[in-house]
């Protein structure tokens, strides 16, 4: 399948807009998160930028592939992806923003599933769509561990 550079596009704004209002609430928060009790295997700051980038583009070009399918399912899947978008974001404020630890491992859990609902619907529209996220979900299961270990040193 060849990716159309106009979906693709329009997907990677999208994804990208609700990247970067995610990345200006957690760099205000970063400061206060640099000084809590990290879990071991804390991975250094600069390397959650890159990581997020990677599967920020990822996400995009899963979800053009979506957008480009005349399949039945593909605006139940692109719902679910917008969802899972918005639950991403909150999840910035409640942990950087508000340091709500707690409350935001339960939101994480919540957008772990929404990820493997959005991944399952991907794949049964496109298995190159579903597959790309697959990587979404081991860091978010990645990102839930820290969020629970940082809750937990710093209660």
């Amino acid at each position: 399948m060849i990716l159309k550079w106009k979906s693709f596009l329009y997907s990677f704004l999208i994804t990208f807009l609700f990247a970067v209002l995610g990345g200006i609430v957690t760099y205000i928060g970063i400061p206060r998160f640099e000084g809590a009790l990290q879990p071991p295997l804390s991975p250094p700051a600069y390397l959650f930028p890159i990581v997020w980038s990677v599967l920020f583009l990822l996400m995009s070009i899963g979800a053009a592939i979506i957008y480009d399918s005349d399949n039945e399912d593909s605006p139940k899947a692109l719902f679910i992806y917008t969802v899972q978008l918005t639950l991403n974001f909150w999840w910035c404020v409640l942990f950087f923003g508000f340091r709500l630890y707690f409350v935001s491992f339960i939101w994480i859990l919540i957008l772990l599933l929404t990820v493997f609902i959005m991944t399952v619907l991907f794949y049964r529209v496109n298995k190159a769509a579903g597959l790309l996220q697959i990587f979404y979900i081991i860091w978010l299961m990645f990102a839930a561990y820290l969020n629970f270990g940082i809750w937990f040193l710093n209660r």
